[in-house]
């Protein structure tokens, strides 16, 4: 029974602190539209999105008149395209004709975004999806609500560093297609580790072969009101800190357990999972980094930074398992820089780092997220940057992610805008020591020890 008190806390935290269901995905299972002809593959997928998704825009826009909640994105994400066009795709033309037609049904849908564009490859690339991932740079270039993701490594099978070598090449070519628009495409592309099936966040967002044939799965965002509840508790002790984040992260994934029942009760499609992840934006007052300031930090970046975002990870996530039957997709704390004004502070003053942004992927939500870098920087530098990001990831059993932007023109201490939810970004120094050697062997880093689990 939901109280007047609950109902009026809910409404202060949505005015006041930026509370927001960050999106709406529906996940649309393509399996049913492959065929060994590609333009009936193409006409298949187009008409199964627009046909599932029709009513996705206008339901949530309904929601958030009817509840007053915002809800900022509404996107879709679909099955791993390299295995949709795996028998009708002989060419990297082929795929980004796929990707041109996800675009088009993603804008006669009306989303934001289309996740799913996609291959998983963390034991080795069939012919196809080393296809679809060499397409990747002409795909993005030629869309504008597309994004990719590709899954290079896991616990269970290890990393493939050839994948990884690879995707340090595709990403740099992806900046130079897209080097007029600041090199963007890059902001649409992202290498995992561990890649969870029912993720409802771009640019990592793809529909698993496990999942139903369409279902609803809502991410929730709300630094602002984590950051607004520890204010009240400044100086109490680590224990009043803790179960300040467990009971707000509670409230806000209720806001979020509300919003996927009634929007899959309204569609008629299956309520997949809540994401509690705590989403950054460039507003004011929405910031992971002004949460770790709030507990005593002078900049994040500053001694004992891991420590907090690691004490906030673990208690946003026992907050919201109490509060929903079914969380998943990345739940935690998401540390991009561009989307962040604290973490674009903390850079600009000197504090924050890749290497210190790389420590405190151990025990975040995701990985290295939205950096901008110099434009030459080295193809291998960069897989060796992802080989790295990986590692954490396989060995400490979690998610972990690369979404890097090489900026082609940009030079360290300059600035790059890309407007909206994705903000802007101080361009980082990398190191420039070389890896090439270690990036060239070839072959697989194997699954570690603590892998065999039966």
């Amino acid at each position: 029974m939901i109280n007047f008190f609950e109902v009026n806390e809910t409404n202060h935290m949505i005015e006041k602190e930026n509370l927001d269901v960050r999106t709406i995905t529906m996940g649309i299972s393509l399996l049913d539209c492959m065929d060994q002809n590609l333009d009936k593959t193409i006409e298949n997928i187009y008409q199964k999105i627009v046909s599932s998704a029709k009513d996705l825009v206008k339901t949530g826009e309904d929601i958030e008149k009817e509840f007053g909640i915002p809800i900022v994105n509404k996107r879709i994400s679909v099955t791993p395209i390299a295995l949709i066009g795996s028998s009708c795709c002989k060419s990297v033309e082929d795929f980004a004709k796929i990707a041109v037609k996800l675009d088009q049904a993603a804008k006669e849908v009306g989303v934001n975004f289309i996740g799913g564009y996609s291959a998983l490859v963390a034991k080795g690339m069939t012919p196809a999806e080393e296809l679809l991932i060499r397409s990747i740079p002409l795909a993005l270039s030629k869309t504008e609500r597309v994004c990719s993701s590709i899954s290079v490594g896991s616990t269970k099978i290890g990393i493939n560093m050839d994948a990884v070598k690879l995707m340090g090449e595709i990403i740099i070519e992806t900046a130079e297609y897209t080097k007029e628009n600041d090199s963007m495409g890059c902001a649409k592309l992202v290498v995992f580790c561990n890649a969870p099936d029912d993720n409802p966040f771009m640019a990592g967002a793809f529909h698993g072969v496990t999942e139903a044939d369409k279902i609803i799965n809502v991410g929730v965002s709300g630094p602002g009101v984590v950051k607004m509840a520890l204010e009240k508790v400044r100086g109490e002790s680590f224990e009043v800190l803790c179960e300040t984040i467990k009971k707000t992260a509670f409230k806000v994934t209720r806001v979020g357990q509300l919003v996927a029942k009634e929007a899959s009760q309204r569609l008629g499609v299956d309520f997949g999972i809540v994401d509690l992840s705590l989403a950054p934006t460039p507003a004011v007052g929405d910031s992971v980094a002004d949460i770790l300031c709030e507990m005593g930090l002078e900049y994040v970046g500053a001694p004992g930074t891991t420590a907090a975002l690691a004490m906030l990870n673990d208690q946003v996530k026992k907050g919201g398992v109490m509060a929903s039957s079914y969380v998943g997709g990345l739940s935690g704390a998401f540390i991009p820089v561009s989307e962040d004004q604290g973490m674009i502070d903390a850079v600009i003053a000197g504090a924050l780092t890749i290497e210190k942004l790389e420590a405190m992927t151990c025990v975040c939500s995701v990985g290295l997220d939205m950096i901008a870098i110099p434009g030459d920087t080295k193809p291998t530098t960069i897989s060796g940057i992802i080989a790295d990001e990986m590692a954490i990831g396989m060995i400490n059993q979690k998610t972990t992610a690369v979404r890097i932007i090489p900026v082609i023109g940009k030079k360290v201490g300059e600035v790059v805008e890309f407007g909206g939810l994705l903000g802007y970004a101080p361009i980082m120094p990398v190191n420039q020591f070389s890896c090439d050697a270690f990036v060239n062997r070839g072959g697989r880093i194997p699954a570690p020890i603590h892998s065999f689990k039966n």
